[in-house]
């Protein structure tokens, strides 16, 4: 098989610039981490640069059987690390008895639920290599204050520091995507867990960013209670992690009484 038809409704784009391949596999760190999982290899562009990596154990998630077939054929070193399966349906602990490393061209149709699923893996995965939408790049490492700021961007940098490494063009994929790209890396900080209930955080977060345009008094209505007099007129594009944390500290203690 000498190249793998890209499938729309897997969101497939494949890099063909094997400088921007190389660009990003240098990108990850994993300096301590010694087993990398790329999701969605497609054709290997990353992989074969991967591959090269001295001291680590490569893993690959592959969703398209067409795309497995290529990879068994072309990198036949790396067929025991394939998986055919949906990395959103992984079980990372039982796949890895250590820490790992995540890094792709990840579809852009399920990049946020790809980030989602780091979240939920966050003490099992140190750092986080990806090319996704330009624009969702931007939403991810986007402060306090900017449009494009939302529930990603809250929660993600709550464990994570946010790198926009660098845009990619449309001209270096086949198909060419719409849209523009970018590499952003996420390295885990040092916050092992937030000084609030971190099940309410997300609720918190996610509630007030839902309804955006409103101030947090009217926003955060269903969690019940009032809010503190310098956050209930703000809204949730304005704060930062910690505003955050304060706020749930606050509703948590409400609940309490």
């Amino acid at each position: 098989m000498n190249f793998v038809k890209a499938k729309k409704n897997l969101g497939q784009h494949f890099l063909k610039d094997r400088n921007i391949a190389r660009k990003i596999v240098d990108s990850l760190h994993a300096e301590t981490v010694h087993s990398v999982l790329e999701v969605g290899p497609g054709m290997g562009v990353l992989t074969a640069f991967l591959l090269q990596r001295p001291g680590i154990t490569l893993t690959v998630a592959e969703i398209d059987p067409e795309s497995v077939v290529y990879l068994k054929e072309h990198f036949p070193e790396l067929t025991p690390g394939i998986l055919e399966a949906d990395f959103l349906t992984l079980d990372l602990s039982a796949l890895f008895p250590g820490n790992v490393a995540v890094i792709g061209n990840f579809p852009y149709n399920i990049s946020s639920q790809i980030f989602f699923k780091v979240l939920e893996n966050r003490n099992r995965v140190p750092e986080v290599v990806g090319m996704v939408q330009k624009e969702v790049a931007e939403r991810i490492s986007a402060g306090p204050g900017s449009k494009t700021y939302g529930i990603l961007s809250v929660l993600l940098q709550a464990f994570y520091h946010i790198e926009y490494l660098f845009t990619v063009g449309e001209k270096v994929f086949a198909p060419p995507p719409k849209v523009k790209s970018a590499v952003i890396r996420l390295t885990r900080n040092t916050v092992e867990k937030l000084d609030c209930d971190e099940a309410l955080f997300f609720r918190v977060v996610k509630t007030a960013f839902n309804q955006r345009r409103k101030v947090l008094s009217n926003a955060l209505k269903p969690l019940g209670g009032t809010l503190p007099p310098d956050l209930a007129g703000k809204r949730a594009e304005q704060l930062g992690v910690e505003d955050f944390v304060a706020l749930t500290r606050f509703i948590e203690n409400q609940q309490k009484v």
